[in-house]
């Protein structure tokens, strides 16, 4: 689309979900961490909740560990050349520092003029430099259902649909690519908006 359209200052955002939803999250963090997948379009690379939940199974944190393997850790650990049943205490030690550095400088929101950027939503009737780390990264409920005025319009994923969730105060794209849906990109120029999938 950036080829066919090209516009002044582009910027590219992903938000999140960069682990536990393929078969190469090895792969998929050296990519990402290399810089911008299309050469002069700055990136931005937001933490989703998976990204989060490895970072607390590397640093030995239990519950996180057994969330991590039922949510899409096993696969994650294979990219990484390990058995997902073996120990536990090797984890940390088979993914490269890089890796290790590049999800801890991700970050949990971006604004861009009217829009914020983030993984699941916020919560309504909090102040944005308020917000939990746990809503933006899970929250789905009074999220995806308020009609209220959030100040800004919230773009997000977490919760698939079938299709793009247009409302006055947020952008749903999440359209279940792990589950065999598209994966949708929206095109946002100003007041503009548009969708792109693959």
């Amino acid at each position: 689309d950036l080829a066919a359209r090209p516009v002044a200052a582009p910027l590219l955002l992903h938000i999140g979900d960069y682990v536990d939803r393929g078969p190469d999250t090895a792969g998929v963090i050296e990519r990402l961490r290399h810089g911008p997948p299309i050469a002069g379009v700055p990136t931005v690379n937001l933490k989703g909740d998976h990204e989060q939940t490895m970072i607390e199974a590397l640093a030995g944190e239990r519950a996180a560990g057994t969330d991590w393997l039922f949510h899409g850790g096993k696969p994650a650990l294979a990219s990484y050349g390990l058995d997902p049943d073996g120990p536990r205490a090797a984890w940390r030690a088979a993914v490269p520092e890089a890796h290790l550095a590049f999800l801890d400088r991700l970050t949990m929101t971006h604004r861009e003029g009217g829009y914020l950027f983030v993984h699941a939503g916020i919560r309504p009737g909090v102040r944005l430099e308020d917000q939990a780390p746990e809503d933006l990264l899970r929250i789905r409920q009074p999220f995806l259902f308020t009609e209220q005025d959030l100040g800004v319009v919230v773009v997000h994923g977490h919760t698939p649909v079938k299709n793009p969730v247009v409302r006055r105060n947020r952008i749903g794209i999440d359209t279940g690519a792990v589950f065999g849906g598209c994966l949708t990109c929206v095109v946002l120029e100003g007041a503009t908006l548009g969708f792109v999938t693959a």
